[in-house]
């Protein structure tokens, strides 16, 4: 078989399976006794570079409403967390969660020589480089292909999506991307797909076709599993009408059934606000915070959050002043949230940021995004940061 008619007519290269690495092997065996609770990172992308400080407004700052006029929240209409900052309205749904102690909010994260390219800025972000250096792996990546005690099982990293981001991607291992347990697992029993298993073994060249061919049992078998493991969870928590709620509910699923995933990495777009930004941010806001406080109070409900680390980041954040659109250009520096049972320091994490010594009209960093990372690496994940970011980066207090 040529290689374009098995991607033609394969369900399964429709389905971006081609994700799954090459290292798999079937699970059947894994009895479903054998599955424990252990510590889960769910990491959330916001693309298009967030307004931080509509997000975390600044609203004791008189120098925010001097350079936002038309776009800056009203003091009466911010949840107030502090005498300086407080969470856009739309966040509303946050606020539980927030006075439970679930939640830590760390200002000015970013990292030294920013650069304001989205695609750039993300390429730094998932990757964990510096601005000027540019690596072909992702910091997920690197840890699955460290030695850690569970990386040799595939499913160790899950991306609810159609594509693989290249934070999953390290050198020797990757991440698996999929929307939905039940769609893989019904393309990979089409009968088209079956018989190519069955049948076209002896026709598979191992240079051309043989990883494939490989990579299709492989994929079947950890089909199998991640829709058998999924399914003993019954579902019953209401989430949204939205993509973002129905990608944590997924994740929801999959942590609750006690599916063996160390990182969980979905994304929500549209962020990238230039013009008429309060009422594009603010939808999103809102999307946002209603999901994750479902997310957040389902793994609650089910003794789950104590072993669940939830991060929330964006590629960069915006300008502190307006511009003539009503709306926000691209900036540096932004806020990052903290989700979880076991934090040490919950609320807000350090200072707000100091509007009145700004670089070139951007925020200064406080925190680098890496020492972010590395405390993730360090006390969550249990694997030494300095193995995963090539340099070992300060730890954070708050886990």
């Amino acid at each position: 078989m040529k290689r374009r008619d098995f991607l033609k007519h394969s369900a399964f290269a429709a389905a971006g399976t081609f994700m799954v690495p090459a290292f798999m092997k079937p699970f059947e065996a894994l009895a479903l006794d054998q599955l424990s609770a252990y510590k889960n990172l769910v990491v959330i992308q916001l693309s298009g570079g967030n307004d931080g400080l509509n997000t975390v407004v600044p609203f004791g700052n008189d120098i925010y409403y001097q350079l936002r006029k038309t776009i800056g929240v009203r003091p009466e209409e911010v949840i107030k967390l502090n005498d300086m900052q407080g969470l856009n309205p739309n966040l509303a749904a946050l606020k539980e969660i927030y006075d439970q102690g679930w939640m830590s909010i760390i200002n000015d994260v970013g990292y030294p020589n920013p650069d304001r390219s989205h695609f750039r800025s993300m390429d730094i972000w998932q990757s964990a480089s510096d601005s000027n250096q540019f690596l072909s792996t992702g910091w997920i990546g690197r840890y699955l292909d460290s030695n850690c005690e569970t990386c040799k099982f595939p499913y160790t990293a899950i991306e609810v999506d159609d594509s693989l981001s290249m934070a999953m991607k390290g050198g020797t291992k990757k991440g698996i991307a999929l929307k939905d347990a039940g769609t893989l697992f019904r393309n990979t029993n089409e009968p088209f797909f079956k018989e190519m298993i069955k049948g076209e073994k002896a026709h598979l060249d191992e240079e051309n076709l043989g990883y494939l061919y490989k990579t299709m049992i492989e994929t079947s078998s950890s089909a199998n599993y991640i829709q058998n493991t999924s399914k003993i969870y019954q579902q019953r928590f209401t989430y949204p009408n939205t993509g973002f709620a129905s990608q944590l509910k997924t994740v929801s699923k999959f942590i609750n059934s006690g599916l063996k995933t160390k990182v969980y990495y979905v994304s929500m777009s549209g962020f990238d606000t230039h013009v008429n930004q309060n009422q594009q941010q603010g939808r999103l806001l809102q999307q946002y915070a209603e999901a994750m406080t479902a997310f957040i109070k389902e793994l609650k409900q089910n003794n789950k959050l104590d072993d669940t680390l939830v991060i929330t980041f964006s590629e960069f954040g915006r300008r502190v002043a307006q511009n003539a659109s009503n709306g926000t250009d691209h900036g540096t520096a932004n806020n990052m949230f903290i989700f979880g049972g076991r934090l040490k320091k919950q609320g807000v994490y350090n200072n707000a940021p100091d509007l009145g010594n700004l670089e070139a009209g951007d925020l200064k960093y406080q925190v680098d995004f890496r020492e972010v990372y590395a405390t993730i690496l360090d006390k969550w994940l249990a694997v030494s940061n300095a193995q995963i970011l090539n340099r070992r980066f300060n730890t954070l207090d708050f886990i």
